[in-house]
């Protein structure tokens, strides 16, 4: 299990949120952490352990003032650690190489391509054009719905039609190199791993899968590694000291080497 950290920014601010709690209209969000510090530091952390595919990701609507100081925070974390992070937030076909030229490793997308509750097909293959499947990673975050797991986009706001299964697994990891999976309803409440997803997604070894949501302590990240055989990577947020948490980040990244 490798530790895949992980950087979120909204309004400017270094954050980590409560999943699923993002206002369309107001950008409110019930807050766990607000760093006084800027992307470049944490980004800097994660080049001096060697820490590699990390993700960005800018919670703000894009058009918004918000969202283009989200970007200014991110320029600087990847020109701290160019090639080293993915970022995800508001990319499409049009300026998803823009990120890649900013150093970001990949770009990584959900609302863009899953519109209207389905797959666009068309608006992937643009993507993948703009910036090529290796440099693609598609953001699987979902949440429960009856018995299944359903992705979800718009900051997590909106069900989709799509099912997360072992068959969409498949399909989908044609067209992309990873997969980057929220457990929304777990997201920033420390309240332990979703499990159940964590043995699914375990499932599939098409291609690297990182699990997000609800790691709040090292029992935690134990119960993970287990639930999944150890065939996922794991973000892990809130819980880390470095965003106000109590596990220790260093022994986080000894643990994931090992």
């Amino acid at each position: 299990m490798k530790f895949r950290p992980c950087i979120d920014i909204h309004n400017g601010k270094v954050k980590q949120i409560v999943g699923g709690s993002l206002d369309e209209q107001h950008s409110s969000v019930r807050e766990n952490f607000v760093s006084e510090r800027g992307g470049a530091y944490y980004a800097s952390l994660y080049r001096r352990d060697g820490l590699k595919g990390g993700h960005i990701i800018l919670l703000n609507p894009a058009g918004t003032p918000e969202y283009q100081a989200d970007i200014e925070q991110a320029k600087a974390a990847l020109g701290t650690y160019p090639g080293g992070m993915q970022i995800g937030g508001g990319i499409t076909a049009d300026n998803a190489a823009d990120f890649i030229n900013m150093g970001a490793s990949h770009i990584i997308v959900t609302s863009y391509v899953f519109r209207n509750g389905k797959i666009d097909m068309e608006r992937l293959e643009k993507l993948k054009s703009a910036v090529g499947r290796d440099h693609l990673v598609l953001d699987l975050s979902c949440r429960v719905k009856g018995d299944s797991y359903y992705i979800v986009t718009d900051r997590w706001q909106k069900f989709t039609e799509v099912e997360v299964t072992a068959e969409a697994l498949d399909a989908l990891s044609e067209h992309c190199s990873e997969f980057l999976v929220h457990a929304v309803d777990a997201e920033g409440k420390k309240g332990g791993a979703d499990e159940k997803l964590a043995k699914l997604l375990s499932g599939f070894d098409g291609c690297p899968v990182t699990y997000a949501g609800g790691v709040g302590s090292f029992e935690d990240l134990e119960k993970l590694d287990r639930a999944c055989d150890g065939k996922l990577d794991v973000t892990i947020g809130s819980a880390l000291d470095l965003y106000g948490g109590n596990m220790p980040y260093d022994r986080v990244v000894e643990i994931c080497a090992r």
